[in-house]
């Protein structure tokens, strides 16, 4: 069984999943931080693939793309520093990044990369559902990689349950059609769609991610889905303290 359908079948609650971007702060970072956060309890790991034109990421997770690629990251690399990665490091990892970079890779190669370094799934941000449907579904299923799919508020509930019905791993539900980044907490609007959104009972578990930096935005999301994903929040602790084992321990201690 894939590691991401082994984590929900747990049915554990109040998951969390950790966003950072491969190459950053350092080039060589990546499988450190992979196993300082799973140290550290986090259930599972999005690591991001540096991109020069991430059009749904906010402004730090923008510059530490911008730092990677300046540190010379690239697909290739990320995937030889990622080769024993399962060596010791048993939690779901997911690659998260835009269709340009893995197009130039190849997209059978990617999932065979994937396949070789223990990777579970990819997140593509810019990958229509269609297109997921009639060009790579069939590449990712034949090697188990899991392809999530992203909804807002804006999604649909049509396409929401298409979206249910012909994916497996989890949904990955965006609290706001904005981009990354941090909010204090989440209005009435925002909560009333992650209610809208349980109450489907959706086939998929959910995890919500975008704005997710403290305990009343993580609370508010573990109350309608499985879990949260943080992602600017840790990636601006890492660049402050330029330490990931303070970085992780300084967010747990702002959530809970």
């Amino acid at each position: 069984m894939n590691r991401i359908n082994q984590l929900f079948s747990s049915n554990k609650k109040d998951l969390l999943s950790i966003y950072f971007c491969a190459g950053h702060p350092t080039v060589d970072s990546t499988a450190h931080i992979i196993r300082t956060l799973e140290k550290h309890g986090v259930e599972m790991i999005e690591i991001g693939i540096p991109f020069s034109d991430p059009m749904a990421d906010g402004a730090v997770i923008q510059h530490a793309a911008t730092q990677s690629l300046r540190n010379g990251m690239s697909l290739k690399l990320l995937f030889d520093q990622l080769r024993d990665i399962r060596s010791d490091v048993t939690i779901p990892l997911v690659l998260m990044g835009y269709l340009n970079p893995i197009m130039q890779f190849g997209f059978e190669h990617f999932c065979k990369q994937c396949v070789k370094c223990g990777i579970d799934g990819v997140i593509i941000p810019d990958l229509p559902f269609r297109d997921y449907q009639e060009h790579y579904r069939s590449i990712a299923e034949r090697y188990n990689v899991k392809v999530i799919m992203l909804i807002t508020p804006e999604t649909s509930e049509e396409r929401v349950r298409e979206i249910d019905t012909h994916t497996d791993g989890f949904i990955y539900m965006v609290s706001s059609a904005a981009t990354t980044g941090v909010q204090r907490d989440f209005d009435d609007q925002k909560r009333a769609y992650f209610k809208k959104i349980e109450d489907m009972k959706l086939v998929n578990p959910l995890m919500v991610g975008f704005g997710i930096s403290n305990k009343a935005t993580f609370d508010a999301a573990c109350e309608h889905a499985s879990g949260a994903i943080i992602g600017s929040r840790f990636v601006t602790l890492l660049e402050e303290e330029k330490d990931a084992e303070k970085a992780i321990l300084e967010l747990k201690k702002s959530i809970k």
